[in-house]
């Protein structure tokens, strides 16, 4: 579960926000149990439990199910999220001259990937799955979601820098998540990133979620199949470069030959990864974030 500073992630913030309910999670962590059972181990009467059972699941951290028991119905409560990560506003660089340029997922301009692999757009499937050649049909422009196990994907970007403009910081934002047969937020994947050859880190990715349906993504896209991503800024600075304000390489601006018209960015993931758990990209009508891939330079 992905949550922003907002009015939307505000039931779950009210939902964590009781040592009943932390402890009530903790004890759901392990195994399910019915209301009775939750009651005698939190030591708490059944109608009070059942009222925080109630914040959880308007929070969408629980799910209850009523199935059959020895002395009738039972309500089971089920716990469904195991990771939640919070985007808190990006800081703005008010120091230098900025350009922006937003890149839809669908126009890469090279790939060698390795199922499981598919595309598809906010309406349909691109081609069929699991066969990369589909990555070349001339529909791939309109793709809003692509994955692939094994591989790399590029994309080249125009530069619009000047001769006499000095290049700061880069920022790459996108969502992005691992890639697993229907889903599995429980699937590390060690995804490298490279900019004009130049390999900047490595980071994992925990998993591929489908616990709740992505804010923007489509009716028709089944439920058991990955839903969302995590929104991820690369950046890249005179002094490193860093995932969301943590250090992953000492690559830096000056590392990077960046005076040719265009850039090439590559997501990829290697065939000798500790963990190959591949890609998942999404653009902006899938996943949580209206947003395809953002490049940002800063300058002066």
């Amino acid at each position: 579960m992905q949550l922003g500073i907002d009015l939307d992630s505000l039931p779950v913030y009210q939902a964590l926000a009781s040592d009943v309910r932390l402890k009530m999670i903790q004890l759901l962590s392990k195994k399910t149990y019915n209301l009775k059972e939750l009651s005698e181990a939190l030591n708490l009467s059944s109608p009070i439990v059942k009222k925080h059972i109630e914040k959880l699941e308007q929070a969408g951290i629980l799910r209850t199910e009523k199935v059959p028991g020895k002395s009738g119905v039972q309500r089971i409560s089920i716990l469904l999220v195991d990771h939640i990560e919070i985007s808190f506003p990006k800081k703005i660089q008010l120091a230098f001259a900025s350009y922006e340029i937003s890149v839809p997922i669908g126009h890469y301009t090279d790939f060698s990937i390795v199922p499981t692999c598919g595309l598809a757009s906010d309406k349909d499937f691109i081609g069929p799955v699991d066969q990369p050649k589909y990555f070349l049909a001339p529909e791939r422009i309109s793709a809003e979601i692509l994955w692939f196990t094994q591989g790399f994907i590029e994309y080249k970007i125009f530069n619009h820098l000047e001769k006499d403009h000095q290049l700061k910081q880069i920022d790459i934002s996108f969502e992005i998540s691992s890639e697993f047969p229907f889903s599995n937020s429980v699937w590390p994947s060690d995804i490298s990133f490279s900019l004009n050859h130049v390999e900047l880190g490595t980071w994992q990715s925990p998993g591929d979620f489908a616990d709740t349906r992505g804010k923007l993504t489509p009716k028709w896209w089944p439920d058991k199949i990955n839903q969302y991503g995590l929104l991820k800024t690369l950046r890249i600075t005179s002094h490193g470069t860093y995932m969301d304000g943590d250090h992953l390489s000492d690559i830096t601006i000056a590392d990077l030959s960046t005076a040719h018209d265009s850039w090439i960015f590559r997501i990829e993931v290697k065939e000798d990864a500790e963990h190959v758990g591949g890609v998942t990209l999404f653009g902006k009508k899938f996943g949580n974030h209206p947003q395809d891939i953002i490049f940002k330079t800063y300058y002066i």
